[in-house]
């Protein structure tokens, strides 16, 4: 019979995490989760109970995040899979950003990240078992989308980190994966979630025309839908031998492709100059 695991799961009243936590409650598994209020948890998903524990925690404050895995241990026993899927996007371009702006899409997106796997570590380490899965994007591997350069930059960073945390957690029997979601049907791209430039500059075109596309075209029109989404990870979860870069969604693999290409004809077309500083 299948042991069921214990999943920690960030950004969970919306989005991809939503759907994952309603998935594995109805499937026995035991779930914490987290969101910036717990009134928004527990009107979705109920109470404190022995299967579920709703917990409010701001994950760019690396105490409150350490509380939050401490109180899990404390109500379950231990802790099996880490799902790090909070959040946001951040339009503008390069330009119009500043540096606050910035900062706070890095604070969340990629520190609130590192605050729970640098505090998610000792538990695993200590039970030589565990899975970390780390939300990416297809942005996280191929940034040419105007206006979206500090976002796709702080999922190139999850991407980046989760690779070398797979290298550090293998020697415990740990498993990290970066999870690359193509176009989801969540409210991602819903003008209450995704953030757009304060001070917006006009001649941006492209970006202007990005941001009204996906703001007002693709927003709702997306071609995955997140409750198979959800299948897939608690899939993966069980693997012997998990990927460390998976993949998720119609669309996903034309991106990479696109990626792989043009790095490739950059490369070709520069090769002499490439080897010509030899010794």
């Amino acid at each position: 019979m299948e042991t069921k695991k214990v999943w920690f799961v960030t950004g969970a009243s919306k989005g991809l995490g939503f759907e994952l936590v309603k998935k594995l409650l109805s499937d026995g598994y035991k779930v914490a989760a987290t969101s910036r209020t717990v009134t928004s948890l527990t009107d979705a998903f109920g109470e404190v109970s022995e299967s579920f524990l709703p917990l409010s925690m701001n994950i760019t404050d690396n105490n409150d995040v350490k509380s939050a895995l401490d109180k899990t241990v404390g109500h379950f026993g231990n802790i099996d899979v880490i799902v790090n899927n909070a959040g946001y996007g951040q339009l503008g371009t390069l330009e119009e950003l500043s540096d606050a702006e910035a900062r706070a899409n890095f604070d969340v997106n990629v520190f609130g990240t590192l605050n729970v796997i640098r505090n998610a570590m000792p538990y695993l380490r200590r039970q030589k078992s565990g899975n970390i899965f780390n939300i990416s994007s297809v942005g996280g591997y191929y940034g040419g989308f105007p206006g979206w350069g500090v976002y796709c930059s702080t999922k190139f960073a999850v991407a980046g980190f989760t690779e070398a945390l797979a290298e550090e957690a293998r020697d415990f029997g740990i498993h990290a994966t970066v999870v690359y979601p193509a176009y989801f049907r969540t409210d991602f791209l819903t003008k209450d979630s995704v953030k757009t430039p304060e001070n917006s500059i006009e001649a941006y075109e492209a970006a202007r025309n990005s941001e009204k596309a996906h703001l007002d075209e693709i927003n709702g029109n997306q071609p995955n839908d997140p409750e198979k989404a959800a299948d897939v990870l608690i899939q993966i979860s069980k693997e012997e031998n998990p990927p460390v870069h998976l993949l998720l969604g119609v669309g996903a693999p034309e991106f990479l492709n696109n990626k792989i290409e043009a790095i490739t004809k950059d490369a070709k077309n520069w090769e002499d100059l490439t080897l010509s500083t030899g010794i």
